[in-house]
C-alpha cells in the first residue's frame, strides 16, 4: 500500500504535512530536515523542487527557492541526495514543484526516479488536470506514484468532483486564492469554503494548505479536513539562527501544542 494511503487509513485527523525547500537553508540540509521532521512528529513531508520562476509561491518560499538554486540544488542532485532515504525515513514523502523541471528530466524518467527513491506522491500545481488525465495518468499509475491535485475557493462543485476523481492520496485544498504565505487567522469566507467541501462528502481525504502558520490555524483547518500543510511559516523558522534540530523541534511543538 502507498504510504500516503496508509497514513490516512491509520490516522483520520490532525495530519501535519510540512513543506521544505530542497537545498535550503544549505545544500545538504535536505536529508537532515527529513529525519528531524519525522523525529519531531510530522506525519508527511513535501519536498519542494526549487524553480527560478515560482509563480504560485509567496516571498518566503520564493526566497528559499532562490537560495537553494544558488546553493547548487537541482532535480538530479535531489534524487541523488534521496538515495537510501527509506533506510531512515518511513513517513510519506511527496515531491512538490513546477512542471518545467519535470519535463526537462522527462516525465517517465522523473517517475522512475521517484519510485527508486521511495517517493510516494507528487504535487505539480501548474499541471492542468485535463492534460494530466490525457498524457500522464497512465504513467503515474505504472510507477505507483500518487498525484494530488489542487482545488481553490473558486473551483465549482462539478470541477471539484472531476479533480477529486483524478487525484490519488489526498486532495489539496488551497485555502486562499493567492500565493503561498503564512497568515495568523483563517477568515469566515475560508471556513465557508471548507464547509462546502465537507458537505460534498468526497471519497478522497483533504489537506488544507496556503496560510496555515500556527497552532490556531492548524486546529481550525483540522476541524474541516483530515489535516493541514504548513510551508512558509516553517521555511521562515528554519531560516533563523540557531541549531536546525532545535528549530524543527520548537516549530513542530508550537504547531501541535500552541
Amino acid at each position: 500500500m502507498n504510504r500516503i494511503d496508509q497514513l490516512f487509513e491509520e490516522k483520520p485527523g490532525e495530519i501535519l504535512s510540512v513543506y521544505i525547500t530542497a537545498g535550503y537553508p544549505d545544500l545538504n540540509d535536505t536529508v537532515s530536515l527529513l529525519r528531524s521532521l519525522q523525529k519531531n512528529g510530522a506525519d508527511m513531508i513535501e519536498i519542494g523542487i526549487p524553480f527560478s520562476d515560482p509563480l504560485a509561491d509567496g516571498p518566503v518560499i520564493q526566497k528559499s527557492s532562490q537560495v537553494a538554486l544558488q546553493n547548487g540544488m537541482n532535480l538530479k542532485l535531489l534524487f541523488s541526495q534521496l538515495a537510501g532515504i527509506r533506510n531512515s525515513v518511513h513517513i510519506p514523502l511527496v515531491l512538490m514543484g513546477y512542471l518545467n523541471p519535470v519535463l526537462q528530466m522527462g516525465v517517465e524518467r522523473f517517475l522512475e526516479n521517484c519510485q527508486e527513491a521511495g517517493i510516494d506522491g507528487v504535487i505539480i500545481p501548474d499541471l492542468p488536470p485535463d492534460e494530466y488525465k490525457v498524457n500522464y495518468l497512465a504513467l503515474f499509475q505504472k510507477y505507483g506514484i500518487h498525484n494530488s491535485l489542487l482545488i481553490t475557493p473558486h473551483t465549482s462543485s462539478k470541477r471539484i468532483n472531476e479533480i477529486a476523481s483524478l487525484s490519488d492520496g489526498f486532495l489539496y485544498l488551497v485555502a486562499d486564492s493567492s500565493t503561498t504565505g503564512a497568515k495568523s487567522v483563517i477568515g469566515e469566507h475560508q471556513e465557508e469554503y471548507f464547509r462546502r467541501i465537507e458537505a460534498m462528502h468526497l471519497s478522497l481525504p483533504g489537506l488544507i494548505g496556503f496560510g496555515i502558520s500556527n497552532h490556531s490555524t492548524f486546529k481550525t483547518a483540522c476541524k474541516h479536513a483530515q489535516g493541514a500543510i504548513i510551508g512558509s511559516a516553517f521555511i521562515k523558522a528554519i531560516g533563523e539562527k540557531g541549531s536546525l534540530e532545535e528549530r524543527v523541534e520548537d516549530f513542530i511543538h508550537s504547531i501541535r501544542n500552541g
